[in-house]
């Protein structure tokens, strides 16, 4: 018979790459806590039960095509509301199947964790008399602007206009116009729509799980807050929670270990990380503007070229002949890399992001500096904090892909004073990263708070 191990949760994840992998550390420290957790999943994207023995897990068809499960044109908008049109009744089923399995059990479900941009999620469980509890795997200080978007578009801030890029966003005094979270989409108007429904769902919950700390993000939390009036646990950074489960890798994409191999072979804080995320596509033009940049740097560099990322590009065909052997050993492109790794490693001075959460987290955790490339939606927020609130990156401006503009903010981190001031504001961050997690830390107190609250669902 198998074992039951405190109450039980259901999670259920967004199967995309950024929004699986803290999912799963939310499902490692709530195991390590006590808690028996079931999984449900589309079979797009689907997880690996053997991975990780220690949960349960439920598989149920989507029914996306092959053209509404593709992201590789950066129309992320179009998946999401595909799979909140069409899972709703495959996942409906799949869970009520799951309550009356378990209405027999001594131990019945409690509680359903899900992904916040899976909004549908909310009415479902409330048909099925079940609580629900959101996680958000984005920074609080973005979910703030997207919950703004009515305000914003009625002020005349959207649609965005070119001309006014440069623009204060008088009501979030960090923001510029082109720092609004705005999304690759011929219809804007959905977009705003579909934030609309994420905020009434998540009001709906019984609170909200956030990947931050509170001594990054505290007055954005507490204007949610205020907004939503439902519990808030910021119990972040996920990742650096020392979990007893099984820390097995959750990529869709096989990590190269040779990044490893070839750091160990340069010199401390030498090298540019350089990594865009798993759904940034770019263009030719863009992708060999990076590549002479880092080339004319003189800097060691390991970078990330995910397959199909470049537009009418299977992976390095656009390179000039030769450029790789020209490197001499001082740059080593791999198509995917185990980041936290690379991250923690001596060998890296600076990542080159795309700013989306989890990366941006995960170099404030490992007080590695930035330099921010956002592409779209938080991504944007999350550069602007880095680089004008938290002071720990610097962002090329306007997206530029241009060579020279490239090879001098690398020379600025690296080499400069203002560089230097920046690692330092790094690695002060890093230090209250780790204190939030230990005892009587503002995230260590947050999940206790957390674990109460998921007992009291009954």
């Amino acid at each position: 018979m198998e074992q039951k191990k405190g109450q039980r949760l259901v999670l259920f994840p967004l199967p995309l790459q950024g929004h699986m992998n803290p999912m799963l550390e939310l499902a490692n420290i709530l195991h390590s806590r006590g808690f028996s957790i079931t999984f449900i999943h589309t079979t797009f994207n689907s997880l690996n039960p053997s991975n990780y023995p220690h949960f349960t897990f439920h598989s149920f068809p989507d029914g996306l095509s092959p053209t509404e499960a593709s992201t590789s044109k950066n129309d992320i908008l179009s998946f999401l509301l595909h799979l909140n049109t069409k899972c709703v009744q495959p996942f409906k089923d799949c869970l009520a199947t799951l309550l009356s399995q378990a209405a027999l059990d001594v131990k019945p479900y409690t509680c359903l964790i899900y992904d916040g941009l899976l909004n549908f999620t909310q009415a479902v469980s409330c048909s099925l008399n079940l609580p629900t509890v959101v996680l958000r795997t984005g920074g609080a200080s973005s979910f703030v602007v997207f919950a703004a978007f009515p305000l914003l578009w009625e002020k005349g801030y959207l649609p965005i206009q070119e001309s006014r890029l440069e623009e204060q966003v008088i009501e979030f005094p960090p923001l510029k116009v082109k720092d609004i979270p705005t999304m690759n989409t011929p219809n804007q108007e959905k977009f705003v729509e579909f934030l609309k429904a994420i905020i009434n769902a998540a009001k709906a919950s019984s609170g909200i799980i956030w990947n931050t700390f509170e001594d990054l993000e505290q007055p954005s939390l507490e204007s949610l807050k205020n907004q939503l009036n439902i519990p808030m646990f910021p119990i972040g950074p996920f990742h650096k929670y020392n979990s007893t489960s099984s820390s097995s890798s959750s990529s869709l994409l096989i990590e190269d270990k040779s990044s490893i191999s070839w750091l160990n072979t340069q010199a401390p804080k030498s090298v540019i990380y350089v990594s865009f995320g798993s759904l940034a596509v770019i263009g030719e033009a863009q992708f060999l503007e990076i590549a002479w940049g880092l080339a004319n740097s003189k800097h060691p560099f390991l970078w990330v070229v995910r397959p199909a990322s470049v537009n009418g590009a299977e992976w390095l065909e656009s390179l000039p002949k030769g450029f790789v052997e020209e490197l001499g050993g001082r740059g080593h492109i791999v198509k995917w890399a185990p980041q936290k790794e690379v991250l923690g490693h001596v060998a890296v001075g600076a990542f080159w992001t795309h700013n989306g959460w989890n990366s941006t987290l995960e170099s404030i955790c490992e007080g590695v500096p930035m330099i921010c490339m956002p592409c779209f939606s938080d991504q944007k927020v999350n550069a602007a904090y880095v680089s004008r609130v938290w002071k720990v990156g610097i962002q090329l401006e306007n997206g530029k892909f241009e060579r020279g503009e490239i090879e001098q903010s690398i020379r600025k981190l690296m080499k400069e004073n203002e560089g230097e001031e920046i690692r330092c504001r790094a690695l002060k961050l890093k230090d209250k990263s780790i204190s939030c997690l230990i005892q009587g830390g503002s995230s260590y107190q947050s999940l206790n708070s957390l674990v109460s609250h998921l007992l009291s669902l009954e």
